[in-house]
């Protein structure tokens, strides 16, 4: 496994998220903590919405139980979407976001917290004021942004007392959108259009740690690209390098994730053990960028 260091933090750059274990027992969210860990997975990203705030209660009846887990983990978690599409970054919001976070996960601070999704509503004064207050009250450790712009890095900076550390944005061999524009510049193609404004040229100058979603998503309305006919070609690169490197094709898409130099961190969704430890296998990985271009080509041809 590598590792980063946010602040102080020792973190995994593999991460796994807990979006979907709200309808898991407890038992079952106990066995898959110690499959990562095991792993050497130590980053455990969670969200206030993910399964109605399900998903950190189970997680913190865990931890209530197993008390002594917390010193080996690193506990992110998110707040600023509403049910019902809408967001909110108000002082008000922020704060009872991470008090409710806080009880439902059992534990007294949160390591990092990201704002889930911009909100063109943000009062960036209403945010500073939030993040003072949690700081003060050691009831949150570091602070990122998640799916956001530089531009938005750089406007809350502009009057925040406590560094951004984090970004989380979706990264993929089927969706490339960070890297496409770098490539293709001043090429008449839609892929030399900027849809994230250098996020992650951004994010390697201001040293701020990259965190990747949906790995393996094929969009928001299905499933997985892996075995999926509509990305055929991309399977066979996977298979003829999974092969190669004896590991799942989930493996070598982390291997690709992580061979970007921005040390990208993947946050895996599984909620199966075993495909934990087949998914860390890509960490040991190292493709030839021969390899790597192979996979981001699949549905492109360079310029």
């Amino acid at each position: 496994m590598e590792y980063t260091q946010i602040g102080e933090l020792t973190v995994s750059n593999l991460a796994l998220g807990c979006m979907r274990i709200g309808n898991k027992s407890e038992e079952e969210v106990y066995q898959l903590i110690l499959a990562a860990l095991d792993a050497g997975i130590n980053l455990f990203d969670h969200a206030d919405i993910y399964y109605g705030g399900k998903s950190e209660k189970v997680f913190g009846q865990v931890l209530a139980n197993h008390p002594e887990l917390r010193e080996k983990i690193v506990i992110q978690t998110k707040c600023g979407i509403v049910p019902g599409v809408c967001f909110d970054l108000s002082k008000e919001h922020i704060l009872k976001s991470v008090d409710d976070s806080l009880k439902r996960l059992n534990v007294d601070c949160i390591d990092i917290l990201l704002l889930h999704r911009m909100d063109p509503l943000m009062d960036i004064n209403e945010v500073k004021e939030a993040f003072d207050e949690l700081k003060a009250g050691n009831k949150v450790k570091y602070f990122g942004l998640s799916n956001a712009l530089p531009s938005q890095f750089e406007l809350l900076s502009s009057v925040l007392n406590v560094p951004l550390m984090v970004n989380q944005v979706e990264f993929s061999p089927a969706h490339t959108n960070l890297i496409d524009q770098g490539i293709f510049m001043n090429i008449k193609t839609p892929l030399a259009t900027s849809t994230d404004g250098n996020l992650i040229d951004y994010a390697m100058m201001k040293k701020i740690s990259i965190q990747a979603w949906s790995p393996i998503r094929e969009s928001l309305a299905h499933d997985t690209f892996l075995d999926n006919q509509d990305y055929a070609k991309l399977n066979e690169v996977l298979d003829e390098l999974s092969q190669k490197y004896q590991v799942s094709k989930g493996a070598i898409v982390v291997a690709w994730i992580k061979t970007h130099p921005a040390k990208i961190t993947t946050v895996i969704g599984t909620t199966t053990p075993v495909r934990i430890a087949k998914m860390a296998a890509g960490m040991a990985v190292n493709l030839t960028r021969q390899e790597w271009y192979s996979i981001y080509t699949w549905d492109k041809k360079l310029p």
